[in-house]
């Protein structure tokens, strides 16, 4: 195929959705594919998941009680996982083709054959079972769950074994709402987002203890997060449009940057040292580059669709991925290159 039938192919491709060509030219992401949802699914959606080597990506239809499935290459609509209540979280062991999926409404974690798409389990957890955070060396799943849906002032993060499919313990954590959080690899730290009393919560994977609390004073609300362990920088995104950096060494903020509102999902970039976060009220990707020790550069904003909060980076597919749920007309995922 030649160059200029590539482009022209992509371009295409993306005149189905003005609103996702607005603002699609990037230094940091090319649109490359659509990912077009069944016109039957209808409103709010939450996180994407995917499976490399099975060659699926999933995406959690809250509004309709489903997961959807996709061809990860083609983009064609496969299936969907029905019956959840309330999907929120979608997380694919490919060793051994498990599919685990937190479920708010229930509150629980479900886990399907990957293959058959069967529910083998479901392990009970309080209600919305939400945000999760993955350990490949111990092969535990964090679930954030509780809080003010339980009718609880506190929240649980709840420790399941993804090899023998139990739960191994509940933390309980301060205030009413967790969110996003993110592992150290190489030690035992892990950091969660307590957005009920703002602050970052560092808690010990090993002694499933909190070693600290970090109060967030620059930004409002802080529901998404990314690491770069490498620089030691902790970006947490706020839902009042702050994207707030800590230092994890010494735990103290140093700087803020502005983002859109309504934030929901983040991600840094190792290999091309990005941090990108997803914002629904403006529905649009905000990227920043690293440039040096305490150094960002704006170096994309990519207004996508409305209520467009949801994405997920795919490094090892040199893929970023964003979902456009359905307002006036049909839904899409919307899949990008990231450029180096």
């Amino acid at each position: 195929m030649s160059r200029c039938f590539t482009s022209l192919f992509s371009a295409l491709l993306f005149c189905l959705s003005p609103a996702s060509a607005l603002h699609a030219q990037s230094a940091a992401l090319v649109p490359v594919r659509k990912y077009a949802m069944p016109s039957s699914i209808e409103g709010k959606f939450d996180h994407l998941g995917i499976d490399v080597h099975g060659h699926r990506l999933f995406a959690a239809a809250e509004a309709a009680h489903q997961v959807l499935v996709f061809d990860l290459d083609t983009g064609k609509y496969l299936r969907s996982i029905d019956g959840i209540p309330i999907p929120h979280a979608i997380f694919v062991r490919q060793d051994l083709d498990r599919i685990y999926i937190t479920d708010g409404g229930d509150g629980a974690v479900r886990i399907y054959d990957g293959r058959t798409y069967r529910l083998l389990k479901k392990i009970p957890l309080k209600v919305d079972a939400d945000s999760i955070g993955y350990d490949p060396q111990t092969k535990y799943l964090y679930i954030d769950n509780g809080g003010g849906d339980a009718h609880e002032t506190y929240s649980m993060l709840s420790i399941i074994d993804t090899t023998a499919g139990t739960k191994v313990a509940d933390i309980k954590i301060d205030g009413d709402t967790l969110e996003a959080m993110t592992l150290e690899a190489g030690s035992e730290r892990m950091f969660v987002n307590d957005a009920a009393e703002n602050k970052v919560v560092v808690l010990n994977r090993r002694t499933s203890q909190i070693e600290a609390t970090w109060p967030v004073t620059l930004g409002k609300r802080n529901v998404a997060m990314a690491l770069d362990q490498a620089h030691n920088r902790l970006f947490v995104a706020c839902r009042d449009g702050k994207l707030v950096i800590f230092d994890t060494q010494s735990g103290k903020e140093l700087q803020v940057l502005p983002i859109g509102g309504g934030v929901d999902d983040a991600v840094f970039d190792p290999a091309t040292e990005r941090v990108y976060v997803q914002c629904g009220k403006d529905g649009s990707t905000w990227i920043y580059q690293e440039k040096g020790t305490n150094q960002f550069t704006r170096i994309g904003h990519i207004s996508e669709g409305t209520n467009a909060k949801n994405s997920l980076l795919a490094p090892q597919m040199n893929r970023y991925y964003v979902i456009i749920p359905p307002t006036s007309g049909r839904g899409f995922i919307d899949a990008f290159s990231i450029t180096r």
